[in-house]
């Protein structure tokens, strides 16, 4: 755990110490307050709900192209310039080196999300607004997050080409985000298969307020079957 915890250090630093950091927090805030808040008074309610539903145009798409932005350099910046070979000498483990970079770059997004539960004290200072689908749907996009994350951080791992891992690692993401809508446009079969795949479809289901067992699941396998691909693509470097 403290190998974890060095290489997560380390990663948050060059974060911090780079525009990364900062372009990422602001854009995010500013980008995801204007969507949420430009429906706000349309709506005339006090709830958070636009704010955590997916949707085409929504702060979790935000999510969707930020997510790749920040793991796509993790490795393969790394790779390209060799100080990967260097790290891979060092007394740690490949699957710490993974799980110590994906808990940086988590830690960033946290970060992004905390700053927004201004948004919600704002709403309830307007209205009654009800705490349960917030904690709800802070909780599905934590998870949301996490699971585009370790799908950016493996195609970091897959290349040497930072441009490249962005590139896959957000079609890939929204394939999975965008999968949701052709549930309206498959034979009915195929619907809950369309469902399940879905990122979008367990993110809504939090968003109501509703932790369900199932969507939690889907999002901690989804991750640890990433960070473990990762762990094989980076333990090829030095077989």
């Amino acid at each position: 755990m403290r190998n974890v915890l060095a290489v997560a250090r380390r990663e948050l630093r060059a974060y911090f110490d780079s525009p990364v950091a900062y372009i990422v927090l602001v854009s995010f805030l500013l980008v995801a307050g204007w969507m949420y808040f430009s429906t706000l008074f349309l709506a005339d309610r006090a709830d958070m709900r636009s704010f955590f539903t997916p949707s085409p145009f929504s702060p979790a798409m935000l999510i969707v192209i930020l997510a790749p932005a920040m793991t796509m350099r993790l490795i393969a910046e790394e790779r390209k310039s060799g100080t990967i070979e260097l790290l891979l000498t060092m007394p740690i483990r490949d699957s710490e080196i993974v799980v110590g970079k994906f808990l940086a770059a988590l830690a960033l997004m946290a970060v992004g999300l905390a700053l927004t539960i201004a948004y919600p004290i704002t709403v309830a200072s307007l209205g009654d607004l009800d705490w349960g689908p917030v904690i709800g749907g802070y909780v599905g996009l934590v998870l949301f997050s996490a699971a585009l994350l370790s799908i950016g951080l493996l195609c970091s791992a897959l290349t040497e080409n930072q441009i490249v891992a962005f590139i896959v690692a957000f079609l890939i993401s929204a394939v999975l985000y965008y999968v949701y809508w052709l549930q309206f446009f498959v034979p009915s079969f195929l619907a809950p298969v369309v469902e399940f795949v879905s990122l979008s479809f367990h993110l809504d289901n939090l968003a109501r307020g509703v932790i369900d067992s199932r969507d939690v699941i889907f999002y901690l396998s989804l991750t640890a079957s990433a960070l473990l691909l990762a762990t094989q693509a980076v333990a090829r470097r030095h077989a």
